[in-house]
């Protein structure tokens, strides 16, 4: 019995031995904290999102849209300013004048001033009788508009059209800037 009991020993001895030989140097030891390590670079990719998100000088406060006439360009501005998304636009041959608009009405599918059945038509503006707005095309797409034609429909895609049909409903703010 004695033999058996010395063996078990020395088995456990010798299993002790080889965890302690393997445990990791900083086991136990206090990691560093998140505050002290390096910041960790951006991807290009992320400092484009960075810059796309970065809402316009000027382009007002609280729950709004905000319409880029140079960028081509749309934000959805939810509560603490934080943008829920942003979007490239086709803009229309009648440009509104930067201001700030609310939406007057709203149409969930009609056929647009250039003949093209549109979807989740959101209009905020009037400039010499053409309605201005935003709708997306029902077969998704979004070519340049005819310059010799004057129209209103600020193009999107039907996923993004979705996002401002959901968002802006009437009376919501709507501010263009240059």
């Amino acid at each position: 019995m004695a033999g058996l009991t010395a063996a078990a020993i020395a088995a456990v001895g010798f299993l002790t031995y080889q965890a302690s030989a393997n445990v990791p140097d900083d086991l136990g030891k206090p990691s560093p904290s998140k505050s002290s390590a390096l910041p960790k670079s951006k991807t290009p990719a992320e400092r484009e999102k960075d810059t796309e998100e970065a809402l316009p000088d000027d382009s007002g406060t609280g729950e709004r849209v905000v319409y880029s006439l140079d960028d081509d360009r749309v934000w959805l501005v939810g509560a603490n300013e934080k943008v829920t998304r942003t979007f490239e636009v086709t803009p229309s041959t009648v440009d509104p004048t930067p201001a700030s608009y609310t939406v007057s009405s709203r149409s969930a599918a009609v056929t647009g001033s250039d003949g093209t059945p549109i979807e989740n038509v959101v209009r905020f503006a009037s400039v010499d009788g053409v309605s201005i707005g935003f709708s997306a095309a029902v077969d998704g797409s979004t070519p340049e508009p005819d310059p010799t034609t004057k129209t209103g429909g600020i193009r999107e895609s039907r996923k993004d059209g979705k996002a401002m049909w959901e968002f802006a409903g009437i009376g919501t703010k709507v501010v263009v800037v240059e």
